[in-house]
């Protein structure tokens, strides 16, 4: 591609864009048509500009140009002109270097494995036209506008000549002019224009390619012309003579001395000095004499230790060593800065310490002075900074003089200065790079170097000198051995006056220099370099008693200095360099940061402790790290420089102009941000600490002082400043990724958040940068995950950490009240209601990016492949936190509209996604695709209530669908072929070849094994101990894990070890930190276990959730009954194989077991519609039961009861779920409730000779499997029975029940028996009586007691339904335990107490205890209280309290019965129960409520009348009819469902769903159902009705008779049986005889009257309408014939 463009003239084109175009007019010319925005946009126009060249460069990398553009860019350089400062812009400097690169023939000796393939490429090897072309383009006499670049180019091809005259098939008339050419490089001074015209370009040390190609400038020219190299070095020597011959007569030495040499020592010094990408080319200068046995010391050619170099490699090492034989000293200073570049690197430094070494090992004594050897060693060094310091020192100043200057210098000249500036840097490069020279320098015995610069420190040198010295000592300083004796040796010397002498008037030390001397030449090199000392010194460890013995021990005294003294006065002192002010700032908050980032907050930090100075007790110092947090938690001065500092530095950087110090001033601001950023971090603990102390410090929270108003700007605007670098990220990503940490932490406080909204969108302006900000944080296309050390993989690693960080912070903020920061930032109303946001794409509308659109974009990269999104692959953490954030805003009832409706209709979001999973990572990623699951969910529910059909039958599809995937239209809709297949059903077998289904494929990605790490080995350590601290140093996490914080365990262990005295123990200290680490990886490897155990549990959580929903909220229509059943199966199969696996983990087994209780749940509901439906079980196929075959039903089973047993003796509360299941899944087999139609029923014969139905059989078949599991199940389900949490209790209880009811061998009866649960259930009532006594008090707590005796009861009521069961019952005592029960004898308070409204049937048999009350209208009165009670559940209410009513009225009636029978089988010598009066009820038909008004004759009678009798039985007779023609009506429409018009389909249904709009929201199939299964609850409840009517007018009948026979025929005035008779006595009593003669004859009267013609048929009709079929046929009718002969019998 790129040779095509190419060879359409790109480079032409390049060249002549670069001609014509004017900058300046270009940028005018967009101002007027209004092209150009703010800033920002004018520096990426710019950028633009200069990228102009930059491809054509890296594209003459790859391939030589052809020879009319070479000429041409030949052509352009020669009117090239250079900056004001002499260096080429980026533009000019690409299209140089594209020049060199089509010069560039290095690879010929690489022996590259493309050799021979480039040699057949290469234009100058192959076409003579372009050599000869190029040479004499060259070899022109005419001068260009840069001599300098004219000489490089000429330098570049004399050495491509050289290189092509080795080869065969050389140019030798070419060739030859190699010399000449180099000669005329050298005269136009071709080092001097690549150090100042290419080096001093900006871009030049960031591209790797420029880097490179100078690189092989600069040794090929050491390498291929040494001749030239012997010249140079010779000229140098004789200029060298002439100047000193010159300095000796005193004259001015000659004008034409040419520095060649002198500019390629300090070319080479300045280019590898320079190193960003870590390439340490100058290794390539270095030649090991010695075997050297560290791989990481070798060269970089060498292969093995003893390995021959190249003979590249020899001659630059050559070069090195002769150059500093006989050194003149006009190259002294150039040699140096050159050994200072080539030492840049961690190999180089050690050669070169090793080169200044061995340059000291040949020692000539030839003067007196015995100086040794070669100027450029290791020995010359020292020996002449010690004679520098003897000399010096001698003159020291005199503190108390009353001006404190630098006398004028009589021991070091100026050329002397220099030449110690260089050795110095050169010895700071090599010890900060080679910690074996720091140590060999120290160590050594002679030269003592920090104790000769500490005490030149002490000598009147420049402050200049005093800089490199400290500068060097920071150098040492990086090792913690020198370090630790480098602090006392500057508390010895006081370079920081932090000891005054008695007497003295005047400070001393580097405090006056800053005040006196630096100030007054505007210059800071000392304090910039004691910044950095102490910068190298504080990462170690301090030492706790600096000073002791002459001051208050600590650091503090550095510390007050560098605040009050350096960084406080920094803004209002002069500056020569303006860049030296951000610099001073940049090196003293570095010191800052150290402190603060290594302080962790301890109790003995706010303690006064008190330590002895003089015989005197004084307040010790805190740490360092406690001043700072105390005056950052403060409105102190420091605080409020740092967030002026801030000001500035975003008020500069918005600028987008280049200014002095630049980088400085970032680096500073990146040290304020770190600085606020550590603070809030800290600021917690060391709050809660000051709170527990009682201190008397005064310290507000940070983020309230952030809130304050700037003196600058007058407005609250600090965290909006800090909020503005995130506009920056690009040019610094540090400073975006702090002020995302800082903007994190503040955003957890609901306060703030509402103000930083209105602080975020007060002005238009700000509010479109910083939403602009945030947006491009998030765009960031080269964030990436990683701990790579690179410095663009640090940089790309940063920028996906403010990434996480703004994900986060928006992820908080949407968990807080609106409005909040993520509303605004995600590009919701803030100033509206939330859900009247309309969300559209970016631009539409006038709608900004914002941070969903960014959001979205990270996500749906790569989601149209194959492959699915890059992000999840890429940085899934990163992924995460996008679908978090999608899911919360679709969660949420204010952003749930707005938001799905964007990702529905401009996204097509979940589908595009969903259609990907599962997505392939590590276990503890799997969050990922829960937040995706759970949106799914609420799509699917959201859809499905605003009846979406087309969306929600997509996404099942997608998740169910087991067919291979078609590719939908283009426009979404589905074609023929799915719609015919989702009528079909999913399930349905052909011959195409099945998938697996999206949801199973989910599970499968979900791992249930986790890797547990092994026990802890300790040989010093002990376990427990080791345990309790790993324990006290957890804490939840923000994802609410609950982690160890391994840092925290690292300091508590290291200082445990450090704790430990004695030799024996200093001796073990290796094995003992070896064991620590141990110890922390075991911590590490734990807390990764526990957070991909979350993930799972997550991910888990989320798939139920998806599936609960997609069985429960989705239409049932779309799931056909069929496919339903068999869908669970699958997912109840899976689920199962899944959790019974032997490495499964038991935390994830509570989730899947209510997950198995909700599929089974569904199973039993869906085998019941498709019985309903009419597919029932009679005469079915022994294959299968419903659409389920047996055998999987069977599967399922026992797999449940494998759960149930491999749960073991704990997690009874997870065994819950599974004998939920248990239940639902037994449910299956019982048969459904049929329509009582009244008719005949079969036969006992056709009963007994009637074929097994399915559900006998399955039933029989679920019993053998129960059975063969034998008494392991028994123990597990009677001991859950008999103890442990209540609600597993209840359904052992129940699960026990139903397997009781289907046991016909009683196994299950005998073991409950013969192991003593059941006595134990038994003797249970007696600690029961006791709870529910304290129920019925008017607060009484929880009512779980009442459900668990309720279940006991049920389960006691099973077992006394065998006879077996009966006689164990009574041999453990079950009579007696109720008899003792207290509770029975106790009427709870009906007005106050909670139980009366929820154990409504209690409440009714207790109120309806009179059969008066059920007779009249007190029966109405109820009822209509019932309905008023529960208006909701007024109809099943109503229907629940009739037959309980009924059902009481039968009971009593049979009572009735049972006494009168019991009494005497003959009528005149039974007792009697209902006075004779035959008069009915007063006010029966006024409605009233009142009892004494309803039954005025029990005013007077303790026996009722026997006109209630009279009256129960025509109400009884009315009833019957009534629901007789009830149930007709019913069963009618059972028959005809399909005809119901709907709005009778709807009334049907109200009763059975919740929920305002729920009949509405079903579908026309499902209210189907519900109508029919209300129906069958009509029908059955009538035909109960019925049989409680009948059975109601029987008993009636016959107690009539019996006491109209009794008072008719048999009773007499002077009857003897009078004690037989306590109501009618009593009632004689206050009668006469003849009273009661009267009374007998009214009652005869009053019978035949309410007993008339119209009753008579009545009752007859009700026996022909039941009786006949139901109860005892004819009973009726001679009751009645009995009693009608009764009544008009005359009295005897």
């Amino acid at each position: 591609f790129t040779d095509e463009l190419m060879s359409q003239g790109l480079t032409k084109r390049i060249l002549s864009l670069v001609s014509e175009i004017n900058v300046t007019r270009e940028f005018e010319r967009l101002q007027k048509e209004r092209g150009l925005g703010n800033e920002k946009h004018r520096k990426e126009v710019g950028a633009k500009w200069l990228l102009l060249s930059f491809p054509h460069s890296l594209s003459c990398c790859q391939s030589s140009l052809t020879k009319d553009d070479t000429l041409a860019l030949i052509g352009h350089l020669e009117t090239m002109t250079a900056e004001a400062d002499g260096s080429l812009d980026s533009v000019n400097l690409a299209l140089v270097m594209a020049l060199l690169y089509c010069l560039d023939v290095s690879f010929l000796e690489q022996g590259t494995e493309d050799r021979e393939d480039l040699l057949q490429a290469l234009p100058l090897l192959t076409e003579r036209q372009y050599v000869s072309a190029v040479h004499s383009r060259l070899m022109d006499s005419q001068p260009w506008k840069l001599p300098g670049l004219q000489a490089v180019c000429r330098l570049a091809w004399a050495l491509a000549l050289r290189a092509l005259s080795q080869l065969p098939q050389a140019l030798v008339e070419f060739t030859e002019a190699d010399e000449a050419l180099a000669d005329q490089a050298l005269l136009g001074d071709v080092f001097l224009f690549m150090k100042e015209g290419m080096l001093g370009c900006e871009s030049c040390g960031q591209e790797e390619f420029y880097i490179r190609r100078i690189h092989s400038l600069i040794t090929d020219f050491l390498a291929l012309m040494p001749v030239k190299v012997k010249q140079l070095r010779n000229r140098a020597d004789e200029d060298a003579r002439l100047v000193h011959m010159s300095l000796q007569m005193g004259s001015e030495p000659p004008s034409s001395l040419r520095k060649d040499l002198d500019h390629l020592m300090v070319l080479i010094g300045e280019f590898y000095s320079k190193d960003i990408f870590g390439l340490e080319l100058g290794l390539e200068f270095w030649c090991p004499t010695e075997s050297l046995q560290h791989t990481s010391l070798q060269g970089s050619y060498l292969g093995m230790a003893l390995q021959r170099p190249p003979h590249k490699q020899v001659v630059l090492s050559k070069f090195v060593r002769q150059m500093g034989d006989l050194l003149p000293s006009t190259l002294y200073i150039s040699y140096l800065r050159m050994l200072k570049g080539l030492a840049n690197g961690p190999q180089c430094a050690h050669y070169c310490f090793s080169l200044l070494k061995t340059n000291g090992s040949h020692v000539m004594t030839s003067s007196e002075n015995g100086v040794a050897g070669s100027p450029v060693s290791w020995e010359h060094f020292f020996h002449s900074l010690m004679l520098y310091h003897e000399n010096l020192r001698r003159d020291l100043p005199n503190p108390d003089t009353s001006h404190y200057r630098h006398p004028p210098l009589r021991g070091i000249t100026q050329r002397e200065l220099e030449g110690l500036t260089a050795f110095l840097q050169l010895l700071t490069t090599i010890v900060t790079w080679s910690e074996n020279a720091r140590l060999a320098l120290c160590e050594h015995p002679q030269w003592t170097p920090v104790v000769v610069m500490l005490g030149l420190l002490q000598c009147s040198v420049p402050p200049v000198l005093k800089g490199e010295l400290l500068h060097c000592l920071a150098a040492f300083g990086k090792s913690p051995e020198i370090a630790a004796s480098l602090w006392q040796s500057l508390e010895y010397t006081q370079i920081l006056q932090t000891v005054r002498a008695p007497g003295q008037r005047q400070a001393a030390g580097i405090e006056v220099e800053l005040n006196e001397i630096e100030s007054s030449c505007e210059e800071y090199p000392l304090t910039r370099a004691f910044c950095q000392l102490m910068s190298t010194l504080v990462e170690g460890s301090l030492p706790v008693n600096l000073g002791a013995g002459l001051r208050v021990p600590g650091f503090e005294p550095y510390l007050t200095f560098l605040r009050d003294a350096v960084f406080l006065p920094f803004p209002t002192r002069a500056y020569r360099r303006p860049a030296e002010k951000w610099e001073v700032a940049d090196a003293v908050l570095e010191v800052f940061h150290k402190l603060l980032r290594d302080y962790e907050p301890q109790p003995s930090d706010f303690v006064q402790e008190m330590v002895e100075l003089q015989g005197e007790q004084v307040p010790a110092h805190k740490p360092p790290g406690h001043s700072i947090m105390f005056h950052l938690l403060n409105d102190s001065p420091m605080l409020a420089l740092c967030l002026s500092l801030l000001e500035e530095g975003v008020r500069q950087l918005d600028t987008y102009a280049p200014f002095p110090g630049k980088k400085q001033l970032e680096s500073a601001v990146l040290h304020c941000l770190c600085l606020l950023d550590l603070a809030l971090q800290k600021e917690v603990m060391f709050m809660d600490l000051l709170r527990e102390s009682q201190a008397s410090l005064l310290v507000s929270p940070l983020e309230q002082l952030l809130q304050g108003v700037s003196p600058q700007t007058r407005r609250a605007d600090h965290i909006v400043n800090i909020a503005r670098y995130l506009y920056h990220s690009s040019s610094n990503p540090e400073a975006a990724f702090q002020s995302a940490k800082i903007l994190r932490h503040i955003a957890r406080y609901p306060n703030i958040q509402m103000r930083l909204v209105g602080d975020f969108t007060h002005d238009q302006a700000v509010s479109e940068k910083l939403m602009a900000g945030f947006v491009e944080c998030l765009d960031n296309d080269e964030a990436e995950e990683g701990i790579e050390k690179d410095a663009l993989k640090k940089i790309a690693r940063i920028q996906h950490e403010t990434q996480i960080h703004i994900l986060n912070l928006l992820i908080t903020s949407l968990e807080l009240k609106t409005p909040n920061l993520a509303l605004y930032l995600l590009g919701y109303e803030v100033k509206k209601p939330v859900s009247s946001t309309n969300l559209q794409d970016p631009g539409v509308l006038g709608c900004p990016r914002s941070c969903l659109h960014a959001i979205l974009s990270l996500l749906q990269r790569g989601s149209e492949k194959r492959s699915g999104p890059l992000l999840s692959r890429q940085a899934p953490h990163l992924a995460e936190l996008c679908y978090q954030v999608i899911y919360q805003l679709c969660a949420c009832a204010d952003t749930s509209g707005p938001t799905m409706r964007y990702l529905r209709t401009s996204q097509d979001f979940l589908f595009s996604h969903l259609q990907h999973l599962p997505f392939i990572l590590p276990s503890e990623y799997r969050f990922l695709m829960s937040w995706l699951m759970k949106t799914a969910a609420i799509e699917l529910r959201v859809t499905s209530l605003n009846r979406q059909r087309s969306h929600t039958q997509r996404l099942v599809n997608l998740l169910l669908d087991d067919q291979p995937h078609t590719q939908h239209a283009a426009d979404g809709e589905s074609g023929m072929e799915e719609q015919t297949r989702s009528v079909s059903g999913f399930l349905h077998f052909d011959t195409v070849s099945k998938v697996r289904r999206k949801l199973l494929s989910v599970l499968d990605a979900i791992d249930f094994s986790q890797d547990v790490p092994e026990l802890l080995q300790l040989d010093f350590f002990e376990r427990t101990q080791i345990e309790q601290v790993i324990s006290n140093c957890e804490h939840v996490n923000e994802q609410g894990h609950t982690v160890c914080n391994v840092k925290l365990l690292h300091r508590v262990l290291v200082a445990e070890v450090n704790a430990l005295q004695g030799m024996a123990a200093i001796g073990q200290r290796p094995l003992l930190m070896e064991e620590v680490n141990s110890i922390l990886q075991q911590v590490v490897e734990r807390n990764r276990v526990r957070r991909s155990l979350s993930a799972k549990r997550h991910a888990l959580q989320s798939w139920r959730s998806l599936v609960e929903t997609l069985l429960t909220a989705c239409p049932a229509d779309l799931i056909p009954a069929d496919d339903r059943q068999l869908i669970i199966r699958d997912l109840l199969l899976d689920l199962h194989d899944k959790v019974l696996s032997e490495d499964a983990a038991g935390e994830l087994m509570p989730i899947v077991a209510g997950a198995v209780f909700t599929l089974t749940a569904h199973l039993s509901q869906s085998v019941l519609s498709e019985q309903q439906q009419g597919a029932g079980l009679e005469g079915a196929a022994s294959s299968g039961f419903a659409s389920i075959a047996n055998s999987a039903l069977h599967l399922i089973l026992r797999k449940l009861l494998d759960f149930i047993l491999c749960t073991g003796g704990g997690f009874q509360r997870l065994r819950a779920h599974l004998y939920g299941s248990l239940l639902y899944y037994l449910q299956i087999a019982q048969k459904p409730e049929e329509p009582d139609t009244l008719q005949t029923g079969k036969s006992m014969w056709e009963r007994l000779t009637a074929p097994e139905d399915g559900f006998s059989k399955l039933q029989r078949e679920n019993l053998a499997i129960i059975e063969s599991y034998g008494t392991a199940l028994m123990e597990v389900v009677c001991r859950d029975a008999c103890d442990g949490h209540e609600i597993g209790r209840m359904l052992a209880l129940a699960v026990l029940d139903r397997i009781l009811s289907i046991d016909r061998q009683n196994q299950w009866l005998v073991y409950l028996c013969n192991s003593g649960y059941l006595r134990v259930l038994v003797e249970s009532l007696r600690q029961d009586d006791a709870t529910l006594q304290g129920l019925l008090t008017p607060q009484p707590p929880l009512l779980k007691p009442l459900y668990i005796y309720e279940s006991k009861m049920a389960l006691l009521t099973r077992v006394a339904k065998t006879g077996q069961g009966a006689v164990e019952l009574l041999r453990c005592g079950l009579v007696s335990q109720l008899m003792e029960c207290q509770v029975f004898d106790m009427i709870p308070d009906m007005k106050s107490n909670p139980i009366s409204n929820l154990s409504s049937l209690l409440q009714q048999r207790l109120c309806l205890s009179l059969l008066g009350r059920l007779a009249g209208s007190e029966r109405e009165r109820l009822l209509k209280q019932a309905e008023m009670a529960a208006p909701g559940e007024s109809a099943e209410r109503r229907e629940e309290m009739e037959v309980a009513m009924q059902q009481v009225c039968a009971n009593i009636m049979e009572y009735c019965q049972t006494l009168l029978l019991q009494s005497s089988a003959q009528a005149q010598f039974s007792i009697c129960l209902f006075g004779p009066s035959g008069g009915e009820p007063a006010g029966r038909d006024a409605g009233r409520a009142d009892l004494s008004s309803t039954l005025p004759s029990v005013a007077y009678s303790r026996a009722p009348s026997l006109g209630l009798v009279l009256y129960l039985l025509k109400n009884s007779a009315a009833d019957f009819f009534r629901f007789h023609q009830s149930h007709r009506q019913s069963l009618g429409k059972l028959q005809s469902l399909e005809q119901l018009p709907p709005e009778e389909l709807k009334e049907l249904c109200q009763g059975l769903v919740s929920g305002p709009g729920g009949v509405e929201k079903i579908s026309s199939v499902q209210r189907s159902l519900l109508a029919k299964r209300r129906l069958v609850q009509l029908i059955n409840n009538r035909a109960k009705l019925l049989a409680l009517c009948s059975y109601v007018i029987e008993t009636c009948l016959f107690v009539l008779w019996r006491h109209l026979e009794y008072y008719l025929l048999y009773c007499t005035p002077t009857d003897p049986k009078d004690s037989l008779l306590p109501g009618v006595s009593a009632y004689r009593s206050r009668l006469g005889d003849g009273e009661m003669t009267e009374r007998l004859t009214q009652l005869q009267t009053e019978m035949a009257t309410g007993f008339g013609e119209a009753l008579q048929r009545k009752l007859l009709e009700v026996e022909g309408l039941y009786s006949q079929v139901r109860s005892r046929y004819t009973f009726i009718q001679a009751l009645v014939r009995r009693i009608r002969g009764l009544l008009r019998q005359p009295k005897i």
